[in-house]
């Protein structure tokens, strides 16, 4: 029987090609205990500064810190920042797909001002939509003779214009004839047209829009709803809706399969949350496990990461760690204790 131990060993030098918008993180750190006089704004006085990788790049950090081979295709551009990207990949041995560098693009960089570890402000830097795109039809032929030699694709959407339809497409296709599961983090302000991907894993907002719902709605969350129209507008295999405080929600073709409770004891930071899961999520069921052994995998691995500050990620070191001091867990069982 497969648990959660099992898995762990099990994804061990799975490759997972990630496909996206890729993004360096760059934190600011410092205190502020005086009022500029020059306006009505709190002075920060810096003592470090720090960087992680974001967005795909982030995804594709989980996957190899988890015993994964993450591949990672995206644009950057030749500056400082793709620079210190690369670093930080090279770090995990994330293998870049070549001639993704351009002197024409600028690396997407999100700088987030830090002041007793909350966020006070954010900076971003970044190009154009079409600066990012991957819709050539070289990028994408390149990208289909490198499948074989895959067992995974995600696809990371952070809207910044790398994902298109025709990419969707075409990979989606290339991958279901060699049998590799295929996985959307969707951005529905994106409005793409997709269907019968294996896996889609959006935030609750995320999900709301998807199905047609205000991404605000308050109250109870319309489970059964959300997954019905989700899966009549874009047919996807599995699905899991990532619910905060409230869980992980899982559904097999339309049909809602249960709300798994958080594993997270304390939560400081949520950046970077929904890479864990779909990094693990995807590992998980490309390794053999069932859908819902796999998401109360994800599920544990989110909950490691919320418990971290900053952009994060977590790796099978800390899972097995939390697994020997709670050992009903392998079974993917007591995530509420």
């Amino acid at each position: 029987m497969m648990d959660i131990k099992t898995i762990l060993q099990k994804v061990r030098d799975r490759k997972v090609l990630v496909i996206g918008d890729i993004m360096l993180d760059h934190y600011v750190w410092g205190d502020a205990s005086r009022i500029s006089p020059e306006a009505p704004v709190p002075v920060v006085d810096v003592t470090k500064d720090s960087y992680a990788a974001g967005g795909a790049a982030n995804v594709a950090l989980n996957v190899a810190s988890l015993g994964g081979r993450a591949v990672l295709a995206g644009w950057t551009g030749n500056d400082e920042a793709g620079l210190k990207l690369d670093e930080i990949l090279a770090k995990f041995s994330v293998q870049r797909l070549e001639g993704f560098v351009a002197d024409d693009r600028t690396t997407i960089r999100k700088t987030r001002i830090m002041v007793r570890n909350q966020q006070l402000c954010r900076i971003d830097r970044e190009g154009s939509l079409q600066d990012y795109s991957m819709e050539a039809e070289s990028v994408i032929t390149r990208l289909e003779e490198f499948l074989p030699a895959v067992d995974a694709v995600v696809f990371s959407d952070y809207g910044k214009g790398s994902i298109t339809e025709a990419l969707v497409e075409r990979i989606a296709k290339g991958a279901a004839e060699r049998g590799i599961p295929v996985s959307l983090d969707p951005k529905p302000r994106r409005r793409l047209q997709f269907s019968g991907l294996d896996l889609l894993t959006p935030n609750r907002a995320e999900a709301l829009e998807l199905a047609g719902f205000s991404p605000h709605l308050k109250g109870e969350f319309p489970a059964e709803e959300v997954c019905a129209r989700i899966w009549e507008n874009h047919r996807p295999k599995h699905l899991v809706i990532t619910l905060g405080a409230d869980g992980i929600l899982i559904s097999s073709n339309g049909t809602v399969e249960g709300i798994i409770p958080t594993f997270a004891r304390q939560v400081f930071d949520v950046s970077g949350a929904g890479d864990t899961v779909i990094a693990s999520l995807l590992l998980a069921l490309s390794a053999g496990a069932d859908l819902s052994l796999a998401a109360r995998f994800a599920n544990l691995a989110a909950g490691v990461v919320v418990g971290k500050v900053g952009t994060a990620v977590v790796t099978g070191a800390e899972i097995s760690e939390y697994l020997a001091r709670h050992p009903d867990l392998a079974l993917g069982e007591g995530e509420h204790n």
